[in-house]
């Protein structure tokens, strides 16, 4: 058990009562400045390293990603030899044309003139007509049935 007789202890006990006097607390404005400041350097700590993150992870994409590729023939393309003509066994596919591209009528206002109602696409014969429909004012479908 400590002595109670002990100077040591004793001059301890006066220096706590003495501080426990003069003691206040500082004002309420200094104490949230102190958090208002801690706050900001978390926050420029964490957008900072954020920062260094992204930074460094676009640098080892960069780095991690392969150089400039060559141009991607296309799947089609016939083998060639050194002097750029087609070998003997392999040639290009023969290429078919494509059809004719339908042209849509145009529809003329109630008492416009306009194109006849009638009309052939190009490339068709007279007897393939297209013979485009008036759009129903009533709201009902004007599809043939």
């Amino acid at each position: 058990m400590p002595d109670p007789h002990d100077p040591l202890r004793s001059l301890f006990s006066e220096a706590a009562a003495s501080g426990r006097a003069r003691a206040e607390a500082p004002p309420v404005g200094r104490i949230v400045e102190r958090g208002r400041r801690a706050h900001r350097r978390r926050v420029a700590a964490l957008a900072a390293g954020a920062c260094l993150a992204l930074a460094g992870g676009g640098a080892a994409t960069a780095v991690l990603l392969p150089g400039e590729r060559p141009p991607a023939t296309p799947a089609t393309s016939p083998a060639t030899s050194p002097s750029g003509s087609p070998t003997g066994s392999e040639t290009a596919p023969a290429r078919t044309p494509r059809p004719p591209s339908t042209a849509f009528p145009t529809f003329p206002d109630d008492g416009a003139t306009g194109p006849s109602a009638t009309s052939s696409v190009p490339g068709t014969s007279s007897e393939t007509a297209v013979t485009p429909t008036r759009r129903p004012t009533d709201g009902t479908s004007a599809s043939p049935r």
